[in-house]
């Protein structure tokens, strides 16, 4: 029988802490996940002026916002496959080249169907971004900085939606919007040289390979009630998230009377104090594990702390007072569902082996995937017919069922022998 190796074991081509190398690889990856970002919000910076333009209404803008979920959806799966085949190393590249592309392609479009199409496509690359950088965190990092390295990874998230909207309206007024689909995209293609470098094999570094493992199918890993745990973890996390960054400036907006300028501050302002809870909650975790916490009580300390700031701010968000009062509420609404997107990310690396934890992020994103559409079509009726107040109240609830994912599902943060995977045993 082959060797088997769990996450926290250690070969002699291996080393037991993260070398200058690994937080240089971080590095990459934050860059990597502000470019996924920047890119994927290019649209909605523009589209106003698409609007005026080429004469889209709201409901065709919608098809193209839901063709690039459905892409992202559809390619998690797939994306994992290949990331496990082929490794992170290789695998990366492909797909940040294939997301950049296709962003710039978009300056050729004119139809709405081009426009779904083009989006379609580059979801099927971005969602590969993710479960990429968590394979890589998993290899490079052990359990008690693997959670930091992993909020810093997911950091870019913020920075990409902050520098995002600036960027793209200067172009757009200097440039023209074509160019705010391109110039980014062939920008962004510059992130290739450092990556290719840094994962080149040198004499002075031994590169870092995982011993072999027992193969482990798809259809093993389905079987397994921590799987689906990390499903619903995801599920009922993720959502949330995604229901701040597109319903937020609109709640502002019609909920509270604000100005478009006064929206744009506040909502900001959400954003970056939600942004705390990426490194933030990385950092607590593996301070937990530090002081002696052991990597299971560290990480279901860190993710209940995070699910219930999330569920009490976010029920609070449209009960306070004033403006002021409910953007400080959201921005810690953010930062509990953040605290706990991050921890999500290190349980996969702590439950499943190497060769399995890219499907496992993909297979929790299509349930993220499939939450985050039910979530957009359920805020529009609900705002519509009734009031923003049904619409806080149904997001506040979603962290509660994340939360039984871990304790209910999962159980124990604990590796999963890779055997014991494959024989249905686990």
């Amino acid at each position: 029988m082959s060797q088997i190796v769990t996450p926290h074991q250690t070969t002699p081509l291996e080393v037991k802490a993260a070398t200058w190398h690994s937080w240089w690889i971080a590095f990459l990856l934050l860059v990597s996940m502000t470019v996924n970002f920047m890119d994927r919000l290019v649209l909605g910076s523009v589209a106003p002026t698409l609007q005026a333009v080429l004469h889209f209404s709201n409901t065709q803008y919608s098809y193209i916002v839901f063709a690039f979920t459905l892409g992202m959806t559809l390619g998690q799966i797939p994306a994992g496959q290949l990331i496990d085949c082929i490794g992170f190393r290789t695998a990366m590249p492909a797909l940040f080249a294939g997301w950049s592309l296709t962003n710039a392609l978009q300056s050729l479009a004119r139809t709405v169907g081009s426009f779904s199409g083009l989006r379609f496509v580059m979801g099927t690359f971005e969602c590969g971004n993710y479960p990429a950088g968590v394979k890589a965190v998993g290899e490079l990092f052990p359990a008690d900085q693997s959670a930091f390295a992993l909020g810093i990874f997911n950091s870019g998230s913020i920075l990409g939606s902050v520098i995002a909207p600036p960027v793209v309206v200067f172009i757009t007024l200097h440039y023209g919007w074509r160019a705010s689909f391109f110039l980014p995209s062939l920008i962004g293609l510059l992130w290739l040289l450092p990556w290719t470098m840094a994962c080149r094999p040198t004499k002075n570094r031994v590169e870092q390979k995982p011993a072999p493992q027992e193969k482990i199918g798809l259809g093993h890993l389905l079987r397994l009630r921590q799987a689906w745990g990390v499903v619903l973890m995801r599920g009922f996390t993720g959502p949330l998230t995604t229901f701040y960054w597109f319903w937020l400036p609109l709640y502002f907006v019609r909920g509270r009377g604000l100005t478009l300028a006064s929206m744009a501050g506040m909502a900001s302002l959400a954003y970056l104090l939600g942004g705390v809870g990426q490194a933030g909650g990385g950092y607590f975790s593996g301070w937990l594990i530090r002081r002696g916490y052991s990597v299971d009580a560290a990480r279901k300390f860190t993710f209940a702390l995070g699910g219930v700031i999330a569920i009490v701010c976010t029920f609070l968000v449209p009960l306070a007072g004033s403006a002021r009062a409910a953007d400080l509420l959201a921005g810690l609404g953010i930062l509990g569902a953040n605290i706990m997107s991050n921890t999500i990310i290190a349980v996969i690396t702590d439950v499943f082996p190497r060769s399995a934890q890219a499907r496992v992020t993909s297979i929790s994103g299509v349930g993220e995937g499939l939450m985050n559409m039910a979530m957009s079509l359920g805020t529009g009726y609900l705002a519509d017919h009734f009031s923003f107040l049904p619409v806080f109240i149904a997001a506040a609830a979603l962290p509660a069922v994340g939360l039984w994912g871990l304790f209910g599902c999962v159980r124990k943060c604990d590796a999963l022998p890779a055997g014991e995977i494959i024989r249905g045993v686990a």
